[in-house]
């Protein structure tokens, strides 16, 4: 099997030695080669025909942001991972080259690390997600196709809240899903988007700019309410909890779940505890599987779950994984999502309230 060609793009020659220790330790990947700012890997990919850049943001000469508009004026579909830092600079950075069309991003190791758990810990991300970019476009060994099968369709019930879950392509998913709501949408949003502290923040005034609802990041005791949408915090799970007849948001640091925290799994099951039955899940493009065993308890609770097409999903791991598990009442492509939420969430509550009135007369 031909191993991935990567083409790495940073101005630091320490940067570019230590990418190219961490991605030959795995037999699947090689370099293809290195440039030490955008000019150069803009004039290096026909020769080198990489299968992905790695770019780093800030760079002499030609930075990332701009390389990547030219990278996606000639290559539309040369994925791109940007390699940036966990300072709030480096974070609306990140956000920025996302919006101009990055496939993902990986962040630098903060300082103080040691050498080896810097080089592991930059691997544990960097790896996979060059392997789930490839699956997702044909290039690498993919499992067995899975048929669009959809779960078994359900009594039709009233819906109070909207939980969705993300990971690779959400941040532009969301802002494409999120302004499409009307600002009388009669329930609340809650979102988990796989993203490390201070990206969910500005990720959250990002979308918030946008939306005609108020999209903020999650806080700890917040009551739940229509025309809201919560955005869970980076490396910390969110729930929604009861409490008598109030919903209010609960932070917790438990461990991990699928590697991540947040988690989409966790907000799905709380969601699906606190509501019971009416709950519509949503889950967009995304690399693994979380999301899939929340998804379950939410469809066991009577709950039920839209997932984002293949053909609109950045990749489609997380949604996949929802279809491949026979949970999925519905499959849309990402500009049918929320026309979707609208129709069952407003059509459901004017069923409740027509039949409430007939009862009552």
């Amino acid at each position: 099997m031909q191993a991935i060609r990567v083409l790495i793009v940073d101005d630091s020659v320490v940067m570019r030695k230590f990418l190219g220790d961490v991605l030959t330790s795995d037999k699947e990947i090689e370099v293809a080669g290195t440039a030490s700012n955008g000019r150069l890997a803009l004039a290096r990919i026909p020769e080198l025909k990489p299968d992905l850049v790695t770019l780093d943001i800030e760079m002499p000469g030609m930075g990332g942001l701009d390389t990547i508009t030219e990278i996606r004026k000639l290559y539309p579909k040369l994925p791109i991972i940007m390699f940036s830092s966990h300072t709030e600079r480096g974070a609306a950075a990140t956000l920025d080259a996302l919006a101009r069309g990055a496939s993902d991003y990986v962040t630098k190791p903060p300082p103080g690390n040691s050498a080896e758990g810097a080089h592991e810990r930059v691997r544990e991300q960097l790896i996979p997600k060059i392997k789930s970019l490839f699956a997702s476009r044909g290039k690498f060994p993919q499992p067995l196709p899975v048929p669009a099968v959809l779960a078994p369709p359900r009594a039709p019930v009233k819906i109070d809240i909207v939980a969705i879950g993300t990971s690779t392509g959400g941040p532009n998913a969301l802002a494409e899903l999120l302004p499409q709501f009307p600002a009388d949408f009669p329930v609340p949003i809650v979102v988990v988007q796989h993203m490390p502290p201070r990206f969910t923040h500005l990720l959250a005034e990002r979308l918030n700019s946008r939306a005609r609802l108020a999209v903020q990041e999650g806080q700890e005791g917040k009551k739940v309410e229509a025309g809201q949408v919560w955005i869970a915090p980076g490396d910390q799970h969110m729930k929604v909890v009861r409490r008598g007849v109030e919903v209010v948001l609960a932070m917790t640091q438990d461990p991990p779940e699928n590697s991540c925290r947040p988690a989409v799994d966790v907000l799905f099951r709380s969601v699906a505890q606190a509501y019971s039955a009416n709950v519509l899940a949503v889950v967009l493009t995304g690399m693994g599987a979380d999301g899939t065993r929340g998804a379950r308890v939410i469809r066991d609770a009577g709950g039920e779950v839209i997932v984002q097409d293949e053909a609109t999903s950045v990749v489609w791991g997380m949604p996949g994984s929802v279809v491949a598990a026979n949970l999925a009442d519905r499959i849309c492509p990402l500009a049918n999502v929320a026309p979707e939420v609208v129709r069952r969430v407003t059509f459901r509550r004017l069923m409740t309230s027509a039949a409430h009135a007939a009862r009552g007369k």
